[in-house]
């Protein structure tokens, strides 16, 4: 018998993405919610609203504020924050890794030590050795996961994935699905897990 459960859409460069990987495990669990974590480029689903940066770049005073309310609500979460010398930071090689560990059951760790990386080291997670480094940490093989994470047939699933995610309507990280019913921002989390609970009742 199938439980409620709920599609995580994120983007390991997105701000508000990094404060729902950080959080989505704990309060999933506590609703009986199944998360089924889902990364993807934000790149191409904003090339094709003509966009070649993020907006937070593009409009300045909005970018301002992203980066005031980023502190205050990773304050609130009790998580650690610093402003990232560079923003967005590509997220790319990250996400080609971060499938792979969504059969295997490492996805939500490697997430998490992924964005403390980006959002409060300051570190490039664009790097082959910086990825490395994480994934030696978590005691996973480094090198085989590396050298999988460029494979033609995995660049083809990434690319699939974000397709999919312009397929079902997303214009932004974080984004959740429960059933049909699409959330966005890390401000609807919650409303995003009581919906799947309400859905499956």
């Amino acid at each position: 018998m199938s439980g409620p459960k709920i599609e995580f859409w994120y983007e390991f460069a997105s701000s508000y993405s990094y404060l729902s990987v950080m959080r989505i495990e704990a309060l999933a669990r506590d609703a009986g919610v199944a998360v089924e974590w889902k990364p993807f480029l934000l790149g191409p689903v904003f090339l094709a609203m003509g966009w070649n940066d993020s907006p937070f770049n593009i409009y300045p005073p909005k970018g301002r504020y992203m980066w005031r309310d980023l502190a205050r609500l990773a304050g609130k979460y009790g998580l650690p924050f610093r402003l990232p010398s560079c923003f967005p930071r590509g997220g790319l090689l990250a996400a080609r890794v971060a499938l792979q560990g969504v059969a295997a059951g490492w996805v939500a760790e490697f997430s998490r030590r992924v964005m403390l990386a980006n959002f409060a080291e300051d570190r490039d997670i664009g790097d082959t050795e910086v990825v490395g480094a994480i994934l030696a940490d978590l005691g996973l093989p480094a090198e085989k996961l590396l050298a999988a994470a460029v494979t033609d047939d995995n660049k083809l699933a990434l690319r699939r994935q974000t397709e999919r995610a312009s397929e079902l309507g997303m214009f932004g990280a974080p984004s959740f699905r429960a059933g049909d019913e699409l959330f966005w921002g890390n401000d609807r989390l919650e409303d995003a897990l009581a919906w799947a609970r309400g859905a499956a009742g």
